[in-house]
């Protein structure tokens, strides 16, 4: 017998709360629930197989409104029931709860992930479903004009299309249906999109060592005010550049590349899971820069197929067709190969891309030299006022920062994920205490053949 897998179930004796199991088939990508099968595989056997028979179709059919196909099935002298369910292009509930299949686990589905689900049933997308009262007149004129400048520039529209009033304009772009205007809209040409969708903004917090948060700011507005504005506090406010010479011009490096920064900008932006009403977060610390979206990927997919090559396939696709045309973003899904480009090409650290299911996280590390002097120098001077200098040399361990340490010299061998199941702390938490104590010195890699192990420099 195969293993349970995202289209088999096993379950050694039937129950009417298994329905459920049914329902999460049908909402996916169909499959096959056994029933006298135990859950390692091994045929026990079921009473009743042939009442079962018809039981179990007439129930999926009144509770479900469904057909499915239940075979008999025997093996050695031991009869087993074979429940065959089709995936359905509608949605399908079971007393008034929708369920669907993931991987070997059956979910009942709530909140944005029902929403997502009963729109792709439909489909549609998010930022595609009609918004009422909204007109064209409440939208920004001046958001128009910089759209069309954008877009004049980047040569993906005609230019006769961008000489249309701001009515025909949007019908262009497709924001528009039956006369009714498209979240997508709202977002992007309103002057006050929060009125329409809760948690559109952005948010952008620095912290140091790693816990305490020293100041932040919300970036709110349009989507395009929002990159604009995001990227200047960034780049002025947050990030302090490193300085250099080339003969007597003044050169001014920020730790992270801006066109890797911007890049990752827009793709949380245009990917953005706007429905979970909860704002873009930025944190910046003295040795990185975090970028949290909360996001789903695709059902299929996982963060191998986002890293390799794949098509587009953008979560939000009116948003990202009008990015597009504004020349703001490539259309073939070449954002994330983009952002690792201009690390690499500018020497900087490839970025660290992770999905926990409930949003996406881009990490870029800084520069050796950058987190060296971020490491005792306050941000940047002229921003927040003058900078506090050295410090006296001592660097303070913060209790967690000292319990990873104190680890790492009983255990050299030690990695974060092990640290991270003794500790009882997330492995990211783990990977950014082990970060601080090698970028200050108390802990580095070996430099004999065997790399893996930690040597302790204090």
């Amino acid at each position: 017998m195969e293993k349970e897998t995202q289209n088999i179930e096993f379950k050694a004796s039937w129950r009417d709360e298994y329905l459920k199991w049914i329902c999460g088939f049908a909402n996916a990508q169909g499959g096959k629930l056994f029933v006298g099968v135990s859950d390692d595989g091994e045929i026990c056997g079921v009473q009743d197989a042939k009442k079962l028979m018809e039981d179990i179709p007439n129930k999926v059919r009144d509770l479900l409104g469904i057909l499915v196909e239940v075979n008999l099935k025997e093996e050695e002298g031991k009869e087993y029931l074979e429940i065959v369910t089709e995936e359905y292009p509608y949605p399908i509930s079971c007393r008034g709860h929708y369920y669907q299949r993931s991987g070997a686990t059956n979910q009942e589905l709530k909140g944005g992930a029902l929403d997502r689900f009963l729109l792709r049933k439909q489909g549609r997308t998010w930022d595609g479903v009609l918004v009422p009262y909204l007109k064209a007149e409440d939208l920004d004129g001046a958001v128009f004009d910089l759209f069309r400048k954008y877009a004049k520039k980047s040569g993906r529209m005609d230019e006769a299309d961008l000489q249309d009033v701001n009515e025909e304009l949007l019908d262009k772009l497709r924001l528009t249906e039956n006369g009714y205007l498209k979240r997508a809209a709202a977002l992007i040409f309103h002057p006050d999109p929060e009125r329409f969708v809760t948690g559109a903004y952005i948010k952008i917090a620095y912290f140091k060592e790693n816990a305490n948060l020293i100041f932040q700011d919300e970036i709110h507005g349009n989507l395009f005010q929002q990159v604009k504005g995001t990227m200047d506090l960034l780049t002025t406010k947050y990030l302090r550049a490193i300085v250099s010479y080339e003969g007597i011009q003044r050169v001014e490096t920020l730790p992270v590349p801006r066109e890797a920064l911007r890049e990752a900008l827009l793709n949380a932006i245009v990917h953005k899971a706007y429905e979970s009403l909860t704002p873009i977060q930025i944190g910046v610390y003295e040795d990185k820069l975090e970028i949290w979206n909360c996001g789903t990927l695709p059902e299929e997919w996982t963060l191998t197929n986002l890293l390799g090559r794949h098509r587009s396939r953008p979560y939000n696709p009116d948003i990202a067709n009008v990015f597009f045309r504004a020349g703001e973003i490539e259309a073939w899904g070449r954002g994330i190969e983009r952002i690792i480009t201009a690390c690499k090409k500018e020497g900087f650290p490839e970025p660290q891309f992770d999905y926990d299911g409930g949003g996406l996280w881009t990490t870029f590390y800084f520069k050796e030299e950058y987190t060296r002097n971020a490491t005792h120098t306050s941000p940047n001077k002229g921003v927040f006022g003058e900078t506090d200098g050295e410090t006296d040399g001592e660097i303070k361990l913060t209790e967690r920062q000292q319990v990873v340490y104190r680890e790492i010299k009983k255990d050299t061998s030690h990695t974060a994920k092990s640290l991270a199941r003794q500790l009882e702390l997330s492995q990211r938490t783990v990977e950014r205490e082990i970060s601080f104590l090698r970028n200050n010195g108390f802990i580095d890699k070996s430099s004999k053949e065997n790399k893996s192990n930690w040597v302790v420099l204090k």
